[in-house]
């Protein structure tokens, strides 16, 4: 039984450990004062807000949207899937403002609603989202065109900061990627910093310019391809008529069943496609939606049909994305905010500090409440609320779910949910108690019997937080969120947790009589 115990709290350490650490950012971030992010390095900065909790609109201010896509001038052809372009070139749109963990999601009835935590800016939100979506093909400079700019320019830079080693160059942030060049997306910026000094503008051949290519994951982190273009596009998406993805049905073996994207022009975009295509063959063709590069195709052959297929290593969901950017560039809907409001940051972080207040106030209560009353079995309790209060955050960070004002109602209401699990337990301890069983017997009936009650309460609630979860929106769904991760932390604390101390108090230290 000794060794069954220590195994149990190994395993309970364990959790507690991965826990800690993963909230260690959390408490990191939230601990620094405004002063303190300015000392530090944006990097790092950052890093550490990406790997901490994340607070929902209504704990750290900004702006909720709910937006509609005006599809009366659109055939009924034209409106199919017109809320999914739309909602695609709006997350892309943001995605490049920046604006940390957004929520973007299409309701049932085809509107779409935004959460800009921390955006307090009205006018240049409306702007941003209600800008028309720019779609261009352009001529990607060659492999040789592209080291040697670079080159040039860490000449440039060996020159300007006259040989100092501790400035960052261009070749030491770029890595080898795909056959091109890449770099890490948490150095991106230094990039841009770099090339837009003007000693470096002077030296990028004329005509062209750098762009950024879709994150992707690899090993490494998250890495951007990085493309030398034409400033001026071939063509733009104006003359793009349609886009699909498809399966390849071609002679071509190495493409067969995979997923493809179809581009079709109308007349005018075919003429120049065929003409493009004809006095390019083997060069890459970018494809640039709001000046990030979405793929870069060689051309293989001239195109005189103004129909062509983009070929690479998608994925249908890859595939079926493409072709809704691409469909998005050529069909600019006009959108409508039917619904705005803003919460201010100071509103947020009084919300903040009600809410943790309301927490730890309930918390205490509950502490000396069953200390009081349970004597050392209240303490074991106790233990397992804080345990549980910890783990349900730990997995919210893992699961990057976002902490909202009814969230933190949630997670009050796990408290009791926890105590009331314990309550049941030690109630039946005690019965068994009265009716003469020894401690060791007492608690394993007292565990058993009142395990299925658990279970089946438990599994009652989390129905109802998994319908919130699906068919919720915005602070129901928080709600959900929290409810269904602290319904099984609470199981695992109450029947795991506090059966392994109490275990250890009638197994190992075999106590002739229990505090309950």
């Amino acid at each position: 039984m000794l060794r069954s115990v220590f195994y149990r709290v190994l395993v309970v350490l364990f959790v507690l450990g991965i826990s800690l650490w993963t909230l260690w950012p959390t408490f990191r971030y939230y601990s620094l004062t405004a002063e303190e992010k300015l000392n530090l390095s944006s990097e790092y900065v950052s890093n550490l807000k990406k790997r901490a909790l994340n607070l929902g609109l209504d704990l750290q201010g900004g702006m909720y949207m709910v937006l509609e896509v005006d599809k009366s001038k659109l055939s009924q052809e034209e409106a199919k899937g017109a809320e999914e372009r739309a909602l695609e070139i709006i997350r892309n749109r943001i995605d490049q403002w920046g604006v940390s963990e957004p929520v973007i999601q299409k309701t049932e009835e085809g509107r779409i609603i935004l959460q800009l935590p921390g955006v307090l800016e009205r006018e240049r939100a409306e702007e941003l989202i209600g800008k028309t979506a720019l779609l261009e093909f352009k001529l990607v400079a060659d492999q040789k065109t592209l080291e040697q700019t670079i080159k040039n320019i860490d000449d440039v830079l060996q020159k300007t900061w006259k040989g100092d080693t501790t400035k960052t160059y261009l070749t030491d942030i770029l890595v080898s990627f795909r056959g091109g060049i890449g770099i890490s997306s948490s150095k991106v910026h230094i990039f841009k910093e770099i090339i837009n000094l003007p000693e470096v503008q002077a030296v990028i051949p004329p005509g062209y310019e750098f762009l950024f290519g879709k994150a992707e994951d690899t090993p490494e982190g998250k890495i951007k391809p990085v493309y030398l273009v034409k400033k001026e596009p071939e063509l733009t998406g104006a003359t793009l008529k349609t886009a699909r993805h498809t399966i390849y049905q071609g002679q071509d073996p190495a493409y067969a069943g995979k997923p493809i994207v179809e581009i079709h022009f109308d007349k005018k975009g075919a003429t120049k496609f065929a003409f493009v295509t004809g006095a390019n063959i083997g060069k890459q063709l970018a494809i640039v939606l709001d000046s990030v590069v979405q793929s870069a195709p060689v051309i293989e052959e001239r195109i005189p049909t103004g129909d062509a297929i983009i070929r690479g290593n998608f994925t249908i969901d890859e595939a079926k994305e493409l072709a809704i950017i691409l469909r998005a560039g050529a069909l600019p809907a006009p959108i409508k905010i039917v619904e705005e409001r803003t919460v201010g940051a100071t509103l947020g972080k009084d919300s903040i500090e009600k809410g943790m207040k309301a927490f730890v106030v309930g918390l205490i209560i509950v502490v000396m409440f069953m200390v009081i009353y349970y004597k050392l079995a209240g303490l074991i309790a106790d233990l397992a609320l804080i345990l549980n209060a910890i783990f349900i955050l730990a997995v919210m960070v893992a699961l990057r779910a976002t902490l909202t004002l009814p969230g933190i109602a949630g997670l009050i209401l796990t408290v009791g949910m926890a105590v009331d699990a314990n309550v049941l337990i030690f109630e039946r301890i005690r019965e068994e108690l009265r009716a003469g069983k020894s401690p060791k017997s007492a608690v394993d009936a007292g565990f058993a019997k009142a395990t299925i009650t658990i279970f089946d309460a438990n599994l009652t609630t989390l129905i109802a937080a998994l319908v919130l979860l699906r068919f919720g929106v915005g602070p129901i769904k928080g709600f959900g969120t929290v409810l269904s991760i602290g319904i099984l932390s609470n199981f695992f604390t109450a029947i795991f947790v506090s059966k392994i101390i109490f275990d250890y108090l009638v197994n190992v230290k075999r106590v002739e009589k229990l505090s309950i």
